[in-house]
């Protein structure tokens, strides 16, 4: 079928009518045309210790349609000890094109079975690829370092964002080539434990302001996010809180945000893009989620007894996670005002909606 809106939360089948896989997933262009690329979850049941199947990528020109240009990154099955390996937990692959170099430059985040997470990066001289690996478990700063996003400056410097597992968020500036941090970096949203811990961040650039999305630290039970801004790519971040009003089971519309998107052409269009990892428990009553996430974050509250409570939700990482399905919704801002005297950015619901109705 063609598509000629986009409808969150609902089942998004490319042009062959097969389900797209590209979870923990970013939006490139190249030459004018759209990829849309993450974790190949296809032979992922929850029961045969396949965690991902290499990185699948799409092409559209449009956002609405996607053609399946296959494995870019593509697993190594027959080697036990690579990053690359089904079982190995491979997430939240994110791609950057390096002007200097002429190189397009992949960083996956690998989670090792003694609960270390390192990075694995490689580079391509073609988007599609091929693409060769060039470090293997790097822990950057020395750190265990968890979900993070990529970001290039205008004038091509580049920015890691990333979750110190499980302590505080760091901005790390990249080397010339994006391989490898400088050693230079900035800490932010300092915090004791889950699910206070602010992970899966997104960054972007709106005049000139930098925002980053982040959510807490609750495996794939969803849970709010938060926005923060900050004048520089280093900050100061300051929060500015959940962007998701309406929001009454307070899980981002359970959702996990994973990249933000600036559609090029459109004024002001920038797309959260996110996994619903767990469709399957939407009927989930939102008073029961409302009355877990008011103890969980809540530092007043007995964490003995929010944990006891948390017990009772589907969050064991071990799902069938094939069937996961899309949200994609637009961003909307307030400028400074009273109310939000730092301005604000909001998620509002959508069942669809279309990139041809935003300036």
């Amino acid at each position: 079928m063609a598509y000629n809106s986009i409808r969150p939360g609902q089942v998004w089948l490319d042009t062959e009518g097969k389900r797209i896989q590209a979870h923990g997933g970013s939006v490139i262009v190249v030459d004018g045309t759209y990829y849309f690329y993450g974790e190949n979850k296809e032979k992922t049941d929850g029961e045969n210790g396949i965690w991902h199947w290499g990185v699948r990528a799409y092409a559209s020109k449009d956002l609405y349609n996607w053609e399946d240009k296959g494995l870019i990154i593509p697993p190594e099955p027959e080697d036990e000890t690579s990053s690359l390996h089904p079982s190995s937990m491979m997430d939240r692959p994110h791609i950057i094109y390096n002007a200097r170099t002429k190189k397009y430059v992949a960083w996956l985040k690998i989670m090792q079975k003694n609960g270390e997470q390192t990075e694995t990066v490689l580079t391509a001289d073609r988007f599609l690829g091929p693409y060769t690996k060039v470090r293997e478990g790097l822990r950057p700063l020395n750190m265990s370092a968890g979900d993070f996003d990529l970001a290039v400056a205008p004038d091509g410097k580049a920015y890691y964002y990333f979750e110190r597992v499980h302590s505080e968020t760091i901005c790390a500036d990249l080397t010339e080539d994006y391989t490898d941090v400088t050693g230079y970096y900035s800490t932010h949203f300092p915090h004791p434990h889950p699910p206070y811990v602010r992970e899966a961040t997104a960054h972007f650039v709106r005049n000139y302001k930098h925002y980053l999305l982040t959510s807490g630290t609750t495996g794939y039970m969803p849970n709010p996010s938060e926005a923060a801004v900050a004048d520089t790519w280093h900050g100061p971040y300051r929060v500015l809180g959940n962007p998701h009003p309406g929001d009454k089971t307070n899980t981002s519309f359970h959702s996990q945000i994973s990249s933000v998107f600036k559609v090029p052409g459109k004024k002001d269009l920038y797309i959260a893009c996110g996994d619903r990892w767990r469709p399957e428990h939407m009927d989930i009553p939102y008073e029961s989620y409302e009355k877990l996430y008011d103890m969980l974050f809540d530092p007043e509250a007995d964490r003995a007894e929010a944990l006891k409570l948390a017990e009772k939700f589907p969050q064991d990482i071990r799902a069938n996670t094939s069937i996961a399905d899309y949200v994609w919704l637009p961003l909307r801002f307030v400028e400074s005002c009273r109310e939000y005297p730092q301005g604000m950015v909001f998620i509002d619901w959508k069942d669809e909606w279309r990139i041809e109705d935003y300036d």
